[in-house]
């Protein structure tokens, strides 16, 4: 999904539809910011090139 694509009003209001979570008229902009600013830092993990031959680890370590 490219940024033009992603729409942060439609999403937060059909999520909101989609779990039955009533979102009052007060805190909806405020949700829709927040949806836009974990678009973009997502975007940021999403638009990283990974190298074809990246597997992915079968058992955390940290």
């Amino acid at each position: 999904m490219t940024e033009s694509q992603f729409d942060p009003a439609a999403y937060v209001d059909a999520a909101a539809a989609l779990i039955g979570l009533p979102i009052p008229a007060d805190y909806h902009q405020n949700v829709v910011a927040n949806f836009e600013r974990i678009h973009t830092v997502a975007q940021l993990f999403l638009d990283f090139p990974l190298p074809e031959e990246t597997e992915i680890a079968p058992v955390f370590e940290p």
